[in-house]
């Protein structure tokens, strides 16, 4: 059984992942780390990964950005691989993660979803194409009213993948309110929208002359997070140092 010590276990996505993990006879949950914890768990909760003396295979981490720091450092010091799955970090924690991976695996995804990362996978097979006949290529995403960053990590992580399979010529558009002008050929413009209680919708346009197409992914539910994060987990025991994502894990 791989061993797992669940990151930010208190929050939504760590409920989650704890519930897919109880669910799983080749997974257990050994303890959890967050800043809450006085929530009844079927494992021992503690507020640092410092503080935690149990022994693990490996990390998952659904917690806030700000934890990051105390995560990073505590991972490198016990050398235990980690799929990290937080979002919004700072360029200065990226570099920090980079760094890690330099002593223990680390498999990073802006979403841990298997149909988003095939996704990906596709887009960067016929963004090619489609760029070298002209077409317009847009991002839109939409999630629920709490989620703070905007646009999405999975957005970004969708437009760079395009952006990379065409030797990274085009500029990213958040926002064109703030110019009067006609759209540029070297844009791939991503636009967010917040609501109700969405999980996540992202849908990719191509739009040629007379004809669009469009390719999209729906979550139903942050199940497919949790049960992807778990599958990351099972895949990077055992790896050497170094960086991984999803794409790794669905070959």
């Amino acid at each position: 059984m791989i061993r797992i010590i669940l990151h930010g276990c208190n929050g939504v996505m760590g409920q989650n992942v704890a519930r897919s993990a109880a669910d799983d006879p080749h997974v257990g949950i050994v303890a959890g780390i967050d800043i809450v914890t006085d929530r009844k768990n079927d494992f021992p909760v503690y507020p640092s990964l410092s503080e935690c003396l149990e022994e693990a295979d490996v990390v998952i981490d659904f917690a806030a950005a700000p934890a990051m720091d105390g995560l990073i450092a505590a991972l490198k010091e016990r050398k235990l691989p980690v799929v990290m799955c937080t979002t919004g970090l700072s360029e200065a924690q990226l570099s920090d993660v980079k760094e890690l991976s330099k002593h223990t695996a680390v498999l990073r995804s802006a979403n841990m979803s298997l149909g988003i990362n095939t996704l990906t996978k596709v887009l960067k097979e016929i963004t090619p194409v489609l760029a070298a006949a002209g077409f317009d290529m847009e991002i839109m995403e939409m999630h629920h009213n709490r989620k703070v960053d905007a646009p999405s990590g999975t957005a970004l992580a969708l437009a760079e993948a395009m952006n990379e399979s065409v030797g990274s010529s085009y500029e990213f558009k958040l926002d064109r309110s703030a110019e009067r002008k006609r759209r540029g050929k070297n844009e791939i413009g991503i636009q967010a929208l917040r609501g109700g209680t969405v999980p996540g919708i992202h849908e990719v346009y191509f739009a040629g002359k007379d004809e669009v197409i469009k390719l999209s992914h729906t979550c139903y539910s942050r199940s497919v997070f949790a049960e992807g994060a778990i599958a990351a987990a099972k895949f990077l025991v055992g790896k050497p140092a170094g960086m991984y994502d999803m794409q790794d894990v669905i070959g």
